[in-house]
């Protein structure tokens, strides 16, 4: 995947978020970070969600089974949704040209629900893996092998 020059390249996974820029050209990309976010999801580490269980209605005598809360999927969707809105941002303030997103299936999955049109009409490749641990050289080197 060829990554122009001034591009903006945004690594994310449900949590962690990188916004590179290429200070390179095609051929020899320079990533450069020009910000990192990352929320401590309190779902992470000790488990605090509430567990399927039935309740009793006094009326009917019949049961409910309601289903177990994924607190740890909604708060990456919700950080993938603050992503989007970041990018939409950046997009409306013509801050980039050029975007490519790299993600996990599933976050790149809930970033593309809510791309905004400029978002859209700037992307120019989307790669989906779990890059956002990786150095910046490994980074670089995944882009241009795709």
């Amino acid at each position: 995947m060829q990554i122009s020059h001034n591009a903006v390249v945004l690594v994310a996974d449900g949590r962690k978020s990188l916004f590179l820029r290429n200070e390179g050209d095609a051929t020899h990309p320079n990533l450069v970070v020009e910000r990192a976010v990352e929320q401590i999801n309190p779902s992470d580490g000790e488990q605090k969600t509430d567990h399927a269980g039935r309740s009793s209605s006094s009326v009917g005598g019949g049961q409910n089974s309601m289903q177990e809360v994924d607190f740890h999927q909604q708060e990456k969707d919700r950080f993938a949704v603050d992503t989007a809105d970041m990018l939409k941002r950046r997009a409306l303030a013509n801050d980039f040209a050029s975007l490519i997103v790299v993600a996990p299936p599933q976050t790149l999955g809930e970033l593309r629900k809510h791309y905004h049109s400029e978002v859209s009409a700037r992307l120019s490749g989307e790669l989906d893996k779990d890059l956002t641990s990786h150095p910046i050289d490994q980074i670089e080197k995944a882009l241009q092998a795709a």
